[in-house]
């Protein structure tokens, strides 16, 4: 949480009041009504209304908070239920983050009329030391310090506006504090508790788990139908036209050597897409030279001019490595077959966190993470390392690819 600007503070403090007695008094008043009538059936919509209200109070005033006190304070709220009205209203207001909201709304006045009268009494103080000198003269009496120091004109009221600007500096501080002191006091009572932080960060690690075991089962399914059609297609004709060259071998020699020749072709064959399934599973000059060869490597079988810039040290771990190259990849490809780019500029840079991995490309924009989708896979791949992809492509592009991988979890 960054520090407030003193301006920014100072001007929200001092609105504070009046945004606190508006909601103060309008959510007061609403559930007071609502709670009083609800016997009769009619205080169920009043408060249905309240609990809007209040919600509503809290969301703007998250948004003040965070413009003006720099402070980011997220959603607090259950997810919606399903079900019928009342189950949803229900859900609604028995959410303890509710009533938390209705809280802070509640302490906003006093704690505003607290705010209010410190800001006004710091600057009041420094104000009226710097405003002695110019009312002094006029003044139909003296100000006498000790034995010492008499204050009666503006020559010698000067000491006291030299102090009154010396204020100024602790009155900004003070009013940046306050800020601060809001800032957090708002978070508490608008924000997650730590359980609901707990809560949130169990389900996004469940969902990142999920995605990965998704992940590595199409992965499992991509080798597995990368054997089938194609290698294992190519072993079988292998094996076939050894038959029958073997079948030929007294009868017709020539024809024979030619049904060797072409099996040997097959087998060939057989051993480049084996070389390039595994390749795609984790290539071996990642793992012996590392990402800068590795991307180099790949960035000259594209048929796309590439710009590569790779600063990762220290070497990041194995898995973020893959990640990595495998998003790198993706990226080029969806150029090379998609977005009619003619150049890419790839740059991955080791930061504080992880490794930053961007790809920009000329396209014509466009792209998409759709579920099942190569960019979906590699957000899902990022995922189990607690990494985020974000894809930024507009029509007509540039198209810009974004990978954070953190290097600890």
């Amino acid at each position: 949480m960054r520090k407030p600007n003193a301006l920014a503070a100072g001007f929200y403090l001092l609105t504070n009041l009046v945004t606190g007695i508006f909601w103060f008094t309008l959510s007061v008043v609403l559930i007071v009504v609502g709670l009083a009538t609800s016997v009769l059936w009619v205080g169920l919509p009043i408060l249905w209304l309240a609990m809007n209200v209040i919600r509503g109070g809290a969301a703007v005033e998250r948004s003040w908070v965070r413009a003006a006190l720099r402070t980011d304070i997220p959603r607090p709220y259950r997810d919606k239920p399903t079900g019928t009205l009342w189950q949803r209203r229900k859900a609604q207001f028995t959410d303890p983050a509710t009533w938390r909201d209705f809280g802070y709304l509640l302490l906003l006045l006093p704690v505003g009329v607290i705010e209010f009268a410190s800001v006004i009494a710091m600057w009041s103080v420094a104000a009226a030391f710097m405003a002695v000198p110019f009312w002094i003269d006029e003044a139909p009496f003296a100000v006498i310090v000790g034995e010492f120091w008499t204050i009666d004109s503006f020559v010698s009221a000067m000491p006291v506006a030299v102090i009154g600007l010396a204020l100024i500096p602790f009155a900004v501080i003070g009013t940046r504090w306050l800020g601060v002191l809001h800032g957090k006091f708002a978070r508490g009572m608008l924000g997650p508790t730590r359980a609901d932080a707990l809560a949130i960060e169990a389900e996004r690690l469940q969902s990142s788990r999920a995605r990965g075991v998704e992940a590595a089962e199409a992965e499992r399914r991509r080798i597995e139908r990368d054997l089938h059609d194609g290698a294992q297609q190519r072993l079988v004709a292998v094996a076939m036209g050894l038959g029958r060259a073997k079948s030929k071998m007294d009868s017709d020699p020539e024809g024979a050597a030619v049904l060797i020749a072409e099996a040997h072709a097959d087998a060939k064959e057989a051993i480049r897409e084996l070389r390039d399934l595994a390749r795609g599973i984790y290539p071996s000059v990642l793992g012996d030279r590392g990402l800068d060869a590795a991307l180099s490597s790949l960035a000259a079988r594209v048929p796309i001019q590439v710009d590569l810039e790779v600063n990762v040290e220290p070497r990041p771990p194995t898995s973020v490595e893959s990640a990595a190259y495998f998003t790198v990849g993706e990226a080029l490809t969806n150029i090379t077959k998609h977005s009619n780019g003619t150049k890419a500029t790839v740059r991955v840079n080791r930061v504080d966190t992880g490794v930053l991995v961007e790809v920009t490309d000329n396209g014509q924009g466009g792209a998409e993470l759709k579920p099942g989708g190569g960019l979906a896979g590699l957000a899902d791949r990022a995922a189990t390392i607690d990494g985020v992809v974000v894809v930024v492509s507009p029509v007509g592009g540039p198209t810009v690819i974004r990978a954070e991988l953190p290097c600890a979890w």
